[in-house]
């Protein structure tokens, strides 16, 4: 273990650890896995999964298992570099934070004003469209970049291939649904979830909906992910060479409540780092979005109000605070 690698808040002996009650009930299935498994060279199944729980495996993707592992051993290994050189490397537009999974749209760390500090975490967020500006003398993260922009290549594909399925599942406008699925708006974001103290548990990243359009996740062999379903939290076990599809608020919206939004949040309770890294991507900005259920907004007006929710109140409202009065 490098501890000089941890911010100083995730080193031994820090304080930010959070009262977890060890009891909570979490559904621990040891021989099914309820996490839909979706083909993506065989998508009949994609809509029953959208509906019901907003979240799927992906298998059949295309991506190489040897970028899949690349991927996490070369992000492991940026994680393990000392805390500041990683502070000095990681530049615009890169950003580096920990603390907190929520991000501004510059890639800055957004905190509330009650709990500066209320995620076990570290990110680094890659914006993919400005990936080729970035230039570094760091041989690691150089090396890493590249395999990050071959690696959006292939998620890119993906996400447009099960965004057409759905928007024809939907019945969506073939010229407005043009605009929901904006390729250049798109960020990788590589996690570290330190390990911690046996006996101790934080929360990595508290109960929460994506505000995207959604997600794709590849995670390591660790765990901890866990979504909500049927007023039940179930852990997402980790499947090599298999991808998570997470559909966030936006998907949500355009679908009129159709598709549901997985809510889920990550548990930090093992003696080991865990690592994912993760696909975004989300509606143009200004593009609006119309709904019996919400009023007419703009990803940019959306973001903006979750903003100021985790300032001041220390969690997105997310759609709530969009729905029209009854």
């Amino acid at each position: 273990m490098n501890i000089k690698s941890y911010p100083p808040l995730f080193r031994p002996h820090s304080n930010l650890t959070q009262n977890i009650d060890p009891d909570e009930r979490i559904e621990h299935i040891e021989d099914l896995d309820p996490i839909p498994v979706i083909d993506l060279q065989c998508l009949e199944k994609l809509d029953g999964a959208c509906k019901n729980w907003g979240l799927f495996r992906l298998v059949n993707h295309g991506v190489p298992s040897t970028l899949l592992s690349q991927i996490q051993d070369q992000a492991r290994k940026l994680f393990s570099l000392p805390f500041e050189h990683k502070q000095a490397v990681i530049s615009s537009p890169l950003s580096y934070v920990w603390g907190t999974v929520f991000l501004s749209s510059s890639g800055a760390a957004v905190r509330s004003s009650q709990d500066m500090f209320n995620c076990w975490a570290e990110v680094i967020n890659f914006p993919v469209t400005q990936l080729s500006q970035f230039q570094t003398q760091d041989s690691l993260l150089d090396s890493f970049r590249h395999q990050v922009e071959e690696y959006g290549k292939h998620l890119a594909r993906i996400a447009r291939t099960i965004f057409q399925v759905m928007a024809k599942n939907l019945n969506l406008d073939p010229r407005q649904s043009e605009s929901y699925l904006e390729e250049s708006t798109a960020f990788i974001r590589a996690h570290r979830y330190p390990q911690i103290s046996e006996g101790k548990q934080a929360w990595g990243a508290g109960p929460h909906r994506d505000g995207s359009l959604f997600s794709i996740l590849s995670q390591d062999q660790i765990g901890g992910l866990e979504v909500y379903e049927d007023n039940k939290w179930f852990p997402v076990k980790p499947v090599a060479n298999t991808l998570l599809i997470n559909l966030g608020e936006m998907m949500k919206a355009i679908s009129d409540d159709r598709y549901v939004s997985a809510k889920h949040r990550v548990r930090v309770y093992k003696q080991e780092d865990r690592i994912s890294v993760n696909y975004f991507v989300f509606p143009d900005f200004d593009c609006v979005i119309r709904s019996s259920k919400y009023k007419p907004f703009t990803y940019n007006e959306f973001r903006a109000q979750g903003q100021k929710d985790i300032e001041s109140l220390g969690f997105i409202v997310g759609l709530e605070g969009f729905k029209l009065s009854k």
